[in-house]
């Protein structure tokens, strides 16, 4: 099926981490609009003014202090658990593990003291697998996390894996490709970049890269969450098949009407300057403008073999490659995004 037919039932409570994030927000907006009572955590300086019209229950502060978990995890029958640092590259390798695997510890211990728990979501990420020698890759591709970010969300979900098998808590993880759409930041250079006709080409650009559309994922995690036959299975969310950097490139460039000129660097030299652009920054507090993630998206390939969520729990993203870049490059162009 396309999408998913499945919902949380009328009533129920669920708890969201990261609900203010570019998926959060997606996902916390379709449970809400279900009629499901919404509890989300969130930082005291996060903005939350565009959920004002939405009856949700805020509990302010950090996501690993355990007095901010007891809180929100009470009567909760399900948990998604999406909160990360992501865009955060100035953060110490201990933020990332006390975001990342802290929370993740301490939310999973907590929702097993509640009595009618019925399924914890583990937002994990197509990073941990790094880059793939031979596309595509499925669930049991070995682990080569090659940064903080990647490495503490392999811990955490090793972690909740064991975890589950232990102590029967009902656990069902998710690792997202490349998420995007509307309202998206991360890959809002690229569309900017188009638009202003060159790109840096680091390597051949022939690399694959997978993606998966919002909207898709945050139904998918919907889908989990009540399919009987995701309990204590893992799934790489993404479109049917990757896309090539350069055809990416293509479909952008088709839609705002111009010709892109690629601009030519070898790859190695380029992720020498982000190592030591995140050496001398990071210490500092200081966002990097060059770190080994933003690298990695010229150069690796990130191509999955998505079968098992069609297989297993019958359902197929809606958007296809073209589809949705298209529609993400015309919502930049109507919001005036590609300007800022």
């Amino acid at each position: 099926m396309l999408g998913s037919s499945f919902h949380i039932p009328y009533g129920e409570r669920v708890l969201l981490t990261g609900a203010t994030g570019f998926t959060g927000s997606v996902l916390l907006r379709k449970i809400v609009e279900s009629g499901v009572k919404v509890v989300a955590i969130a930082r005291p300086c996060s903005n939350v003014e565009s959920f004002k019209e939405f009856p949700i229950e805020w509990v302010r502060g950090d996501v690993f202090d355990p007095k901010v978990i007891e809180q929100a995890v009470e009567g909760v029958n399900y948990i998604f658990h999406l909160a990360t640092p992501y865009r955060n590259a100035k953060l110490s390798d201990h933020g990332f593990y006390q975001v990342h695997v802290e929370s993740t510890q301490l939310l999973a211990k907590a929702a097993l003291s509640q009595p009618h728990f019925k399924r914890f979501i583990q937002v994990s990420t197509v990073g941990v697998h790094s880059h793939i020698e031979n596309p595509p890759a499925d669930e049991n591709y070995p682990f080569a996390p090659d940064d903080i970010y990647q490495q503490t969300k392999a811990e955490a979900e090793l972690w909740i894996r064991e975890f589950a098998a232990q102590s029967d808590l009902p656990v069902t993880v998710v690792r997202p490709a490349a998420i995007y759409g509307p309202g998206d930041r991360r890959l809002l250079k690229i569309f900017k970049m188009v638009h202003r006709q060159w790109i840096p080409l680091i390597g051949t650009g022939d690399h694959l890269y997978h993606l998966i559309h919002v909207n898709d994922l945050a139904n998918f995690l919907i889908h989990t969450a009540i399919h009987p036959k995701a309990l204590g299975e893992v799934f790489i969310c993404g479109n049917q098949k990757a896309v090539r950097f350069q055809e990416m490139i293509s479909i952008i460039e088709k839609h705002y009407r111009v010709a892109v000129k690629f601009i030519k660097i070898p790859a190695s030299p380029v992720f020498a300057m982000a190592d030591l652009c995140e050496t001398i920054c990071r210490p500092l507090k200081i966002d990097p403008p060059l770190y080994r993630r933003r690298v990695a998206f010229f150069t690796k390939d990130r191509s999955f073999d998505t079968s098992k969520m069609r297989n297993l729990l019958e359902f197929s993203p809606s958007y296809s490659n073209e589809q949705g870049l298209t529609e993400t490059a015309q919502w930049y162009l109507e919001k005036g995004w590609l300007s800022v």
